[in-house]
């Protein structure tokens, strides 16, 4: 064992080989390192040569720069962004650290096909061009690398509808009976409903309640409707008449006859009102005529129980216990439309504040289903079954969503999204079927009636400016009072 001390070195070397068992041969004509480890004993043979192998010299090929294809991977220097007049020094020095002293007379020497300095590219993969486009590459997303907003926005949480009505109100004698129409709320906030023989008014701001009339024993209350302004209210009764009566004095203003039975549907325009009865027909009255009404429409062969005027006041849409649904303008005593894809009676009948010529109605028991049409072509737009009888449908006039009560089987209340038909909620409460339906004038609370006798005031659809969640809470107060 060698006990001489061997001097430290920047080598690490392997035992049994010393600084002067290498040396470092320079080939100027290719411009090449060649690594020459030269041993001097089989020794040294043996601790470096693999098992299989043995060799008196070993040597490791470095390649030529100027002769390897850097440009494949983006390493061939280009021009450098700096400034004239750089630290030059600094390079150099730089240069010479990372690649040792003799550098520098390399690459001078070398000219253009010499060795050249690494730059930023150095570790920089090369884009290959050549390949197809990527499906997520920017030129299918669109300009540059940027994607739209619309993707990269997060789509919208449903909007919340409280599933408990904010307030109840007890309404005795409030029929269960499918053709009647007995609940409307004016565009003044006052609620009409007909209980038995009498209509009472319901101001929703204060509460108070007023009775507005009472038909006596051999009569009853059919359907109620208030003007668009608010300010009358038309009353069908079972004996085929229609009173138009002033809400804020409580006085008959009219009394007109012309059905030979029950008056179960009503229906103002901007000038005249129609009303559908029993008797299959459907007369349109004008107050400032004296006659009793100034047309008669027949096609329905069965009681008439769903009328509604388009917003336009051009269309009459009436639907009847014969499942039909007919459209009929202001110039004939025929329909226009003739819908017969319903298998059960159509009461419930809406038409779209939002789309001119866009009419939905609801069937009965035997048909569930919610149809859309266009008046235009009378083309059936879609459909969809709800499991439940239709007893009522309403548009929203804040947003493009309507609400559908229904009877047997599930008595439940649902809002729908148009045109998507997703469902935005469903509301139960109601133990019988809900019957009846009106609207807030604000469009956002909905109240519903029933044969259980009770009214439910539902916050459903959020207001036309803000475009907010509706609250639970509102300007009435949670307990259960009586509209008598």
């Amino acid at each position: 064992m060698d006990s001489t001390p061997r001097r430290k070195s920047g080598l690490n070397l392997p035992s049994g080989m010393n600084e002067t068992s290498l040396r470092l041969e320079t080939f100027s004509s290719s411009s090449s390192f060649r690594a020459v480890t030269c041993v001097s004993s089989p020794r040294a043979i043996s601790s470096l040569s693999s098992p299989s192998k043995t060799s008196s010299c070993s040597d490791r090929f470095i390649p030529c720069r100027s002769s390897s294809r850097l440009h494949t991977f983006g390493l061939i220097e280009k021009g450098s962004p700096v400034k004239e007049g750089g630290d030059e020094a600094y390079a150099r020095l730089l240069k010479s650290e990372l690649f040792g002293s003799d550098f520098g007379s390399f690459s001078s020497a070398g000219g253009q096909g010499g060795l050249s300095s690494p730059n930023k590219n150095m570790l920089r993969f090369k884009t290959d061009h050549s390949g197809p486009n990527s499906p997520y590459s920017p030129s299918i997303l669109g300009n540059g690398s940027r994607v739209s907003s619309e993707s990269s926005t997060p789509p919208k949480p449903p909007r919340k509808v409280p599933k408990k009505p904010h307030k109840v109100l007890d309404a005795p004698s409030l029929q269960d009976d499918f053709y009647l129409n007995l609940v409307d709320w004016s565009s003044q906030n006052v609620l009409a409903v007909g209980l038995g023989t009498c209509v009472y008014l319901w101001t929703a701001s204060n509460s108070k309640v007023t009775r507005l009339c009472d038909l006596g024993h051999n009569d009853s209350v059919c359907s109620v409707q208030w003007t668009r302004e608010g300010s009358y209210i038309s009353v069908g009764t079972h004996e085929g008449q229609v009173q138009v009566w002033d809400g804020t004095q409580c006085k008959r203003v009219r009394t007109m006859g012309g059905h030979q039975t029950r008056t179960g549907v009503l229906a103002w325009n901007s000038r005249t009102l129609a009303s559908g009865s029993r008797d299959r027909h459907i007369l349109q009255h004008d107050l400032r005529i004296s006659s009793d009404y100034v047309s008669k429409l027949v096609g329905h062969k069965s009681e008439v129980c769903g009328l509604k005027w388009s917003h336009d006041d051009r269309e009459l849409a009436s639907g009847g216990n014969d499942n039909q649904l007919l459209v009929w303008n202001q110039h004939s005593q025929l329909p226009i439309l003739k819908l017969t894809e319903h298998t059960a009676a159509v009461k419930a009948i809406a038409w779209s504040p939002h789309q001119s010529g866009l009419l939905v109605s609801g069937g009965g028991t035997a048909d569930r289903c919610i149809r859309f049409w266009n008046t235009t072509n009378g083309h059936q737009l879609n459909h969809v079954d709800t499991g439940s009888q239709v007893c009522n449908l309403a548009w929203s006039k804040n947003v493009n969503e309507l609400v559908s009560t229904h009877g047997y089987s599930q008595n439940q209340i649902m809002v729908w999204k148009y045109p998507s038909l997703s469902k935005v909620a469903t509301l139960v409460g109601h133990s019988l079927r809900v019957l009846y339906l009106a609207m807030s004038p604000d469009g956002q609370t909905i109240v519903t009636g029933a044969g259980d006798e009770t009214l439910r005031f539902w916050n459903v659809f959020p207001s036309m400016k803000t475009q907010t969640p509706v609250k639970d809470t509102g300007l009435w107060s949670l307990g259960r009072t009586q509209i008598r």
